[in-house]
């Protein structure tokens, strides 16, 4: 990264993370964390529908499709959509360590432009955890997983409790979350993280 910040280098007394050992196993999809979501929901009609897959340690890999609806200039992917991506499969991490957290910081680096119609490829590990702050890097390809890297970025991730999510929420957003089995199933898999 060019121009890393102060806020996004781990502390000394940073540790490896750990994947937990109830999380998804290598290569088993993610899924959606919530259907509205821009990033990751099926029920968003010009949402990124991007999809995540695990990987191993505390790594994933996800995809998404540039659609017209996603450009900035004619016939490029938006800067912020293509943000959004990243920030996604960063957040993506959070299911490895069966932990609730929210971005805090995001840092991203444009290298090349991103057509409509093309496949950004990303890959994303978590680098250290220190106490609730989870530090972690990704990178966006075109032309294939060992394509050259057009995006990348850095993030700091902050550990939450469910209630963060329901005391800043819509109401309306937050009882059909809840009354939906599986995301209900999801959240209380969350509550007994240690």
């Amino acid at each position: 990264m060019s121009g890393t910040s102060p806020g996004l280098q781990p502390p000394a007394d940073a540790v490896k993370p750990v994947r937990h050992p109830d999380a998804p196993a290598p290569g088993e999809p993610l899924g959606a964390h919530y259907g509205q979501c821009f990033g990751c929901g099926g029920d968003q009609p010009h949402g990124l529908h991007l999809e995540a897959r695990a990987g191993e340690g505390v790594s994933i890999t996800a995809e998404f499709t540039v659609r017209p609806a996603h450009q900035g200039a004619p016939g490029l992917a938006h800067g912020g959509v293509l943000a959004t991506a990243l920030d996604e499969t960063l957040g993506s991490l959070n299911w490895l360590l069966r932990t609730i957290a929210v971005t805090g910081r995001l840092e991203t680096d444009f290298l090349r432009p991103v057509p409509v119609d093309t496949t950004l490829y990303l890959e994303a590990e978590v680098t250290a955890v220190a106490g609730r702050k989870i530090y972690s890097t990704a990178t966006g390809r075109i032309g294939g997983p060992d394509g050259p890297v057009a995006v990348r970025a850095e993030a700091l991730f902050i550990e939450v409790k469910v209630e963060h999510f329901v005391n800043h929420g819509r109401e309306e957003e937050i009882r059909a979350a809840m009354d939906d089995p599986d995301q209900l199933r999801r959240a209380r898999a969350f509550e007994v993280n240690p």
